[in-house]
């Protein structure tokens, strides 16, 4: 070793020398990396429920735990749900050390429209809570798409030649609407869905089951000639008006909230410090246009800040699921089968970067608040 070398290996050392003496350590020595807690928010990913009777495979469940991911979310089985089918998913997930923190509910399009026999859907959907509540789920989440703009996604490449998915609203505004959806205006939407939540939030409070509604995403003006009642950060905070009530919450998705130009860290304090954020998008776009133009890249290249993000979601007492979703299409995930359904969608590999990104985080986030404290 050189004295140059051996000079500065010395400087460094004595700070650490000096800690020992008085019997404490640097920050970083001090009570390692903080972990996921019941007071700290969990970061998690989606898993295939698999048939019912089956339940996920082992092999899923070790392909999350090895992530040191503990908790999952899936899309619901077809309601009305049954308090044996939940509890075998539960248990068997809760067996490999996974604990089920999110069920997606759908299957109610009368309801949605206003159709005869939305009646009939809502109280399948009243008797799913409730056989989520007595099953130990304690989030059920929906979408209340008029339709969703799906046609205005597309493929861009990214770094590296990786997919990305682009949103233009020019590739869609003009689509006629679905005969079997129709067109709707905000009105007529917003009293269908005040109709729905006046119906199942008592239920979900009884049962102990928060709701959250995704935004619209992409959150275009219209889709297919319909209004959209979630594309709109006031049309996010009415919903929570309609019955004031911590079961009837949004999915906080930071990505969405910046393709409105808004900012996802005010957003999080104006939802979090109400107690409505029931569950958690983590997702970076990069917007061109407000409202109608996005490429959503890399979760470590957007307009978010996603540590101040973190930052808040903690300082808010946020204890709920963080789900980084939407992961890149990677070469490696392309060579090895189908990717997701949307252009520029990725697979596992695209959820490993985006799962070590969002526990980085977390965890930096966690131990500026430690230090400040």
């Amino acid at each position: 070793m050189t004295s140059v070398a051996a000079a500065a290996l010395s400087s460094a050392l004595r700070p650490l020398a000096v800690c020992a003496q008085q019997g404490n350590k640097p920050w970083w020595m001090g009570d390692g990396m903080p972990q996921e807690s019941a007071s700290t928010p969990r970061i998690a990913c989606a898993i295939d429920l698999g048939k019912k009777g089956s339940g996920p495979s082992e092999a899923a469940i070790r392909s999350i735990v090895q992530l040191g991911v503990y908790h999952v979310l899936s899309g619901g089985p077809q309601i009305p749900w049954t308090v044996s089918e939940l509890q075998a998913w539960v248990d068997k997930l809760k067996a490999g050390g996974i604990t089920l923190g999110n069920l997606m509910i759908g299957d109610f399009p009368k309801t949605t429209y206003g159709k005869p026999g939305r009646d009939e859907e809502i109280e399948k959907v009243r008797q799913s809570i409730e056989a989520a509540g007595k099953a130990g789920v304690p989030v059920v989440e929906y979408n209340f798409y008029a339709h969703r703009a799906m046609e205005g996604y597309y493929e861009q490449t990214g770094r590296g030649g990786a997919g990305l998915t682009g949103a233009d609203y020019d590739r869609m505004k003009n689509v006629p609407p679905l005969h079997e959806e129709g067109a709707h205006t905000l009105d007529e939407m917003w009293a269908n869905i005040s109709y729905f939540l006046k119906a199942v939030v008592p239920v979900a409070e009884k049962a102990n089951v928060r709701l959250a509604l995704h935004p619209n995403d992409p959150p275009f003006p219209t889709s297919r000639g319909s209004q959209q009642i979630m594309a709109t950060l006031a049309g996010w905070k009415h919903l929570i008006e309609i019955v004031d009530s911590p079961a009837n919450g949004i999915t906080f998705d930071c990505g969405v909230t910046s393709e409105l130009g808004e900012d996802p860290v005010e957003v999080c304090r104006y939802f979090g410090s109400r107690d409505r954020i029931n569950h958690m998008h983590y997702r970076n776009p990069h917007v061109i246009k407000p409202y109608e133009k996005y490429v959503e890249g890399f979760i470590d290249e957007g307009d978010v800040n996603m540590f101040a993000v973190m930052r808040e979601l903690i300082k808010v007492n946020y204890t709920r699921e963080i789900y980084p979703e939407h992961p890149r299409a990677l070469d490696y995930d392309r060579a090895r089968g189908p990717i997701r359904g949307y252009p520029g969608g990725g697979g596992y590999t695209g959820d490993v970067f985006d799962i070590a990104y969002a526990r980085a985080m977390l965890q930096a986030a966690l131990i500026a608040e430690r230090e400040k404290n």
